[in-house]
């Protein structure tokens, strides 16, 4: 099965005339994709309010194409073209779905149905990606959705990401490692990176003392193999990151 082939079809069976356009946005459109790692990021864009009816029928169709889908799964959001240009932050969403919501879904539909919508500041780190890099599958070409991401609103959007970084960097070093690089480079360089660009700017831009932490990360995002890493030295890492994006960018 393609995968991206049968969401693109299947969204517009069940969207019909409300669907303005589906976007790839993620590791598949960065040169980086490892289907042990990755997910696939997709936006949906409709002209409409979403009735639960019709949210109903998507998730089915979205749950099912997701069983086929790599070991992360399917992650998406439908979003309202209305607030995607002038964007909006946080940005309001009609529905999302990812792995980590499956058995929600599953246990309890109409719940899930009634719940999952609001805002979501993770869509500003998507929607930047989508227009710096992002490829669109069907329908409105990037540039007819979407307006630039305010500098500042990215910027809050992947700083949630790493705010707490010195407590959780143990648990989940690889993630960690690599985030911290690609937002200081953001927030140095003003360049909007993958994980693996971003690990690999880091030995460029780092201290040498932490590049034996990067190339680990670099090395278990690539493979499966899960290296040691000296927990003393990402935590150390971390704070020094924090620290250094703080001088650079003003954060709350």
């Amino acid at each position: 099965m393609d995968l991206i082939n049968e969401f693109v079809n299947k969204t517009k069976d069940v969207l019909k005339d409300s669907l303005a356009g589906i976007y790839l946005h993620g590791s598949a459109v960065m040169g980086c994709f490892n289907p042990e790692k990755s997910d696939i990021d997709l936006i949906v864009v409709v002209n409409d309010k979403m009735s639960d009816a019709i949210k109903k029928a998507y998730m089915e169709m979205v749950v099912n194409l997701n069983s086929y889908a790599p070991a992360k799964g399917i992650e998406m959001s439908i979003v309202r073209k209305e607030v995607c240009n002038p964007f909006i932050y946080p940005t309001p969403f009609e529905l999302h779905f990812s792995a980590m919501h499956l058995k929600w879904y599953k246990d309890n539909p109409e719940d899930y149905i009634r719940k999952m919508n609001g805002t979501d500041k993770d869509l500003a780190a998507h929607f930047t990606i989508i227009k710096k890099r992002g490829k669109c599958l069907y329908g409105l070409s990037i540039e007819d959705v979407f307006s630039e991401v305010p500098k500042a609103d990215y910027m809050d959007s992947i700083w949630n990401d790493i705010a707490e970084a010195p407590e959780e960097i143990t648990e989940n070093t690889m993630y960690l490692t690599l985030n911290l690089a690609r937002v200081l480079a953001f927030a140095k360089d003003g360049l909007v990176l993958s994980k693996k660009e971003g690990g690999e700017w880091g030995l460029k831009n780092v201290p040498e003392e932490y590049h034996s932490l990067i190339e680990n990360a670099l090395s278990e995002y690539g493979s499966s193999v899960v290296p040691q890493y000296d927990k003393e030295l990402s935590v150390k890492y971390a704070e020094y990151m924090l620290e250094s994006i703080r001088k650079t960018v003003p954060t709350s």
